[in-house]
């Protein structure tokens, strides 16, 4: 079946669907990774977008739940070169295209994803429309100029825990020829994790840490979490403008000096607003496993996982904060710290999924923040 692909630029772009039909909108935005499109469609961070992948193969290796980062796909449309035709991996338990069909998830092949990945770069990201239902492009051009974007609206109320949970699964690894979850007996520190769109990845470094993990919703009160005596706080990622939730942000406000404070990349955000930080819309974001980012204090520099779509100002902060992690790329903000709370975050996604390893040291920042406070 055809379909087209329109950005409010006026640009088209015809392919043919796979996955579910119909018409879809969305902010559009481009991944640079060569490989992890399952944790990309499971990530509740790309709600309210549709993902432009840049790798022109996608599908060789299938999908299996063992490497999902939530319970369902949260974006709302997959752009690519070409679908594979075959899965070739053990662990497979069935095709991209499948999956995409079950979870009623938008899919379009045979895109020029090159000249489109330039477009979104020269003009800037944007809505998109994604449609099956009409050969009428003008018609979807006026459509989508009339769609809100992602600046204002809480996307965390639609990826948020609806009850709090306790999570205890830590890393897979694989034993006799199939994976099997690792056992993490000592966990001596009590984390509690504000769920603005939590990747379980992040879950899943905690636990290996030695941190008992308890999730809860993101409007959870802060007086009801300090209740609970926690050694620490985890702030998540997410999606969207974090200026949209306030509500996280004045909890925040709450939490701080009173607890040790983890945050990563929403998380990061929300922590520099509760600071008196401030944030802005990026040309067209950081999505990618490939983002290289230098440690301000060591001159080191790790290659890094990253998406988002918004940023934190660098001169915003009052003296008390210290700028800890530049992105070598444009100079954006990747990482702060307080000068006098045990106070951290990142922009970035340092539980490495996709991605390599060069950023889970931080977990062990966040434990080793908590022992001090013992």
């Amino acid at each position: 079946m055809k379909a087209l692909l329109v950005l409010a630029d006026g640009k088209i772009y015809k392919g043919e669907h796979f996955g579910s039909e119909g018409e879809v909108e969305a902010e559009i935005v481009f991944n640079t990774s060569m490989s992890g499109y399952q944790e990309i469609i499971t990530d509740p961070s790309y709600c309210g977008q549709m993902v432009v992948m840049t790798y022109p193969l996608i599908g060789n290796y299938g999908v299996n739940p063992e490497d999902f980062e939530s319970d369902r796909p949260h974006l709302s449309g997959f752009i690519i070169k070409e679908l594979s035709k075959v899965q070739s991996n053990w662990r497979s338990r069935g095709s991209l295209e499948e999956f995409l069909k079950e979870t009623n998830v938008f899919g379009i092949q045979g895109i020029d994803t090159r000249a489109l990945t330039r477009q979104i770069r020269d003009k800037g990201t944007q809505q998109a429309i994604l449609s099956t239902d009409t050969s009428d492009p003008q018609r979807l051009i006026e459509k989508v100029r009339k769609s809100p974007g992602l600046i204002g609206r809480d996307l965390v109320k639609e990826v948020t825990c609806k009850n709090a949970y306790d999570w205890n699964e830590s890393e897979w690894t694989i034993q006799s020829g199939k994976t099997k979850l690792k056992e993490v007996k000592d966990r001596p520190y009590n984390v509690l994790v504000y769920d603005f769109g939590v990747k379980r990845n992040i879950l899943r470094k905690l636990t290996r840490a030695g941190c008992k993990v308890r999730v809860v919703p993101a409007n959870t009160p802060a007086d009801e979490v300090l209740a609970t005596r926690p050694d620490g706080i985890f702030l998540s990622n997410g999606p969207g403008d974090p200026a949209a939730v306030p509500y996280a942000i004045d909890n925040v406000k709450t939490i701080l000096g009173k607890v040790p404070v983890f945050g990563i990349c929403l998380g990061h955000q929300i922590l520099s607003l509760a600071l008196k930080g401030k944030t802005y819309k990026l040309r067209f974001g950081h999505h990618g496993g490939n983002q290289p980012v230098l440690d301000v204090k060591s001159g080191k520099i790790e290659i890094t996982s990253q998406n988002h779509g918004f940023a934190v100002e660098q001169n915003s902060f009052d003296s008390d904060v210290d700028i800890t992690f530049l992105n070598l790329n444009d100079d954006t903000v990747e990482g702060i710290q307080h000068k006098s709370w045990p106070v951290f975050s990142v922009q970035y996604h340092p539980e490495a999924s996709p991605g390599p390893h060069d950023s889970e040291h931080l977990f062990y920042k966040f434990v080793n923040l908590m022992k001090v406070g013992d």
